[in-house]
């Protein structure tokens, strides 16, 4: 028998000026200004790149990489390959008989990005194609805080819809464009970031980009960016007073910028509907989806929650930075991006309303607080499930008691299966897909939820916030987030972060004995797990009264605040994490103890929960 305390997530609107943690921090900037040719017949298209870099870093730099993702979608790939050996393959990329998608594929239904020209301040560099990656030696190096200028010339063909990108996808959207263009790989304080597609997670280099995409006039467009000519374009983008300038011939060129982010994409159809809602606070939502009835209900329904999944996430995280964002059906399932999201149409509103709400959150949680998802997937795929599962229970009016439940019991399900991996390893080189999806959506989750538990609600929102407004616009690390919350809370919680992230240490505490002596009860709990963490212990009277006592960890160097204020709670002396074992008093006989209870509030991830409640044995009937 178990006995719950709901707990309440409260919002605290606290903000401090931004400080990074390294005071010598620096990251890279890149311009990008394109045109882009794409044929809708044959799904080819050419497209000329100027890429100013500036060199940021201390470091001189004498070669430079970009990522050529579409590559990753043909025979004979790191990303086929991979596929092909996994013992769990994403089953959106392979048969019913679990065969690669990628490997049967034809010429004319492959990927591919290619350079086929490319210049460092107008002289020739030598470049070299190794799959979806172009390493580049540089006609002069890049000295630091120095700028150079790249002009390539490139050609491209959209594979067959596998995974994110490509064409005609199951939902009959002609074009979903992520990850098209050659991007300039991330350099930091790490060094380079050239990692092959194999299918997993991202990282970018922030900058301006300015786009001009030239297409079928049939076709609308969306995705990221400011569209600058929408008195040519029309396709909904005009105002109710623009009159549309009608060109001429069977080509419109849509001219799209976007300032200060780490990616573009976009999405055409021929038979999008494109809808729009304009916030109180200006802000603009887009919304691009199939002319077809059945998608009609969905998409109508998706429109006022994305509005409140936005203004719960600016009240919770901070302010949306962007005058617009994009909801487009496209890709398979959803994907992130700058200023917008693909996601799959659906005939069920409940899966496309939630897929909404998780790709909107990682405008914030990724697209605005830019980690190496490669490196960190659990810092934007878990933070973004946190809170998504917040913002979902309250715009949806789910009440669930802990939102994060599915989180909890994803983790434990892994820790049980002993697959488990540390967060600490690269996306890329889990063992298989299913301990990765869980260490990097669950247990990323539950690294906020739990460190709520640690802290104190109020001050876990407190840290969301100035972990935002300290870090938007820049790369944060592990560190940062560890560091924000203690300077918010005054704990040291270095122990945190190296157990969950860097171990597979497990929490498992327990109540080992109950004993009575005269008016007072002994009650003695155990540490069987590695992971150290402070405890909550709930106290039930058989006369309905309860109290709390608190065992702070030793090594915190402090304590939260009384989670349950209108319970009397005792504060004990700091449990060392290395004494396996810790007992205290309670001021009441032992008769009168209905049940004792380790962590009421459930968000401490204790893998064995059975030993967390006691009981008094019921009296043998005569």
């Amino acid at each position: 028998m178990r006995y719950f305390l709901k707990t309440t997530l409260l919002a605290v609107i606290m903000t401090a000026g931004a400080v990074a943690q390294n005071t010598s921090y620096w990251q890279q900037h890149v311009d990008y200004t394109m045109e882009v040719d794409m044929d809708v017949e044959t799904f080819q298209y050419t497209g000329t790149q100027k890429l100013v870099y500036t060199n940021n870093s201390p470091d001189q730099l004498s070669r430079v990489y970009y990522h050529l993702y579409f590559n990753a979608f043909q025979p004979g790939s790191e990303m086929n390959a991979r596929l092909e050996s996994i013992a769990d393959p994403d089953g959106r990329m392979v048969t019913e008989e679990k065969n690669s998608r990628i490997t049967p594929l034809t010429d004319s239904e492959i990927g591919y990005l290619h350079a086929t020209a490319l210049k460092q301040d107008g002289a020739d560099v030598s470049f070299n194609e190794e799959g979806t990656v172009l390493v580049v030696d540089l006609a002069k190096p890049i000295p630091p805080g120095g700028k150079t200028t790249f002009a390539m010339e490139f050609k491209g063909q959209v594979p067959v819809q596998i995974r994110r990108a490509g064409r005609n996808n199951k939902d009959g959207v002609a074009l979903s464009m992520s990850q098209w263009y050659p991007k300039l790989a991330e350099y930091d304080f790490e060094g380079w970031h050239a990692d092959p597609y194999i299918a997993r997670e991202f990282h970018g280099v922030w900058g301006d980009f300015d786009v001009k995409l030239t297409i079928d006039k049939e076709y609308t467009v969306g995705g990221t960016g400011y569209l600058q000519n929408p008195q040519e374009i029309g396709h909904g983008y005009e105002e109710a007073s623009t009159k549309i300038k009608k060109k001429k011939g069977k080509t419109l060129t849509w001219h799209f910028k976007a300032p200060m982010v780490h990616d573009f994409m976009w999405a055409a159809d021929p038979e999008y509907i494109h809808d729009t809602l304009k916030m109180e606070n200006g802000t603009v939502l887009h919304f691009f989806y199939k002319d077809d009835p059945k998608y009609k209900d969905t998409w109508t329904k998706v429109q006022p929650l994305t509005e409140k999944a936005m203004l719960f996430f600016n009240k919770n995280i901070g302010e949306y930075p962007y005058k617009q964002y994009s909801v487009i059906q496209g890709g398979d399932g959803g994907m992130e991006y700058a200023m917008a999201t693909l996601i799959t149409g659906g005939d069920k509103p409940g899966s496309v309303i939630g897929t909404m709400i998780h790709e909107l959150a990682h405008s914030w949680f990724q697209h605005v607080l830019a980690t190496n998802e490669a490196k960190h997937e659990w810092m934007d795929e878990g933070f973004t499930s946190f809170i998504s599962a917040l913002c979902s229970n309250e715009i949806r009016e789910q009440n669930k008691e802990n939102p994060f439940e599915n989180s909890y019991k994803g983790y434990y399900y892994l820790v049980s299966t002993g697959k488990e991996q540390p967060q600490t390893t690269h996306a890329d080189r889990y063992d298989s897909n299913t301990p990765y999806g869980i260490s990097a959506y669950s247990k990323g989750a539950i690294f906020l939820s739990q460190l709520g538990y640690v802290i104190g609600q109020d001050k876990l929102m407190e840290t969301i916030r100035k972990y935002y407004e300290d870090f938007k616009f820049k790369h944060p690390v592990p560190n940062d987030i560890k560091r924000t919350a203690e300077k918010v809370s005054g704990m040291e919680l270095d122990w945190y972060l190296t157990d969950w992230t860097q171990t597979t240490n497990t929490i498992d505490y327990g109540i080992k004995e109950v004993a009575g002596e005269a008016d007072k009860t002994t009650i003695s709990l155990e540490r069987n797990g590695l992971m150290p963490m402070p405890i909550d212990v709930l106290v039930v009277y058989n006369d309905g009264s309860q109290e709390t006592f608190y065992a702070p960890l030793r090594m915190m160097r402090g304590e939260k605040e009384n989670p349950y204020p209108a319970i009397e709670r005792t504060v004990l002396d700091d449990w060392p994490w290395a004494f396996p074992s810790y007992t205290f008093s309670v001021n009441r006989p032992l008769q009168d103890i209905k049940a004792i209870v380790i962590d009421p509030s459930q968000l401490m991830a204790d893998v064995n929960p059975e030993n967390n409640t006691w009981q008094p044995e019921a009296m043998p009937k005569d």
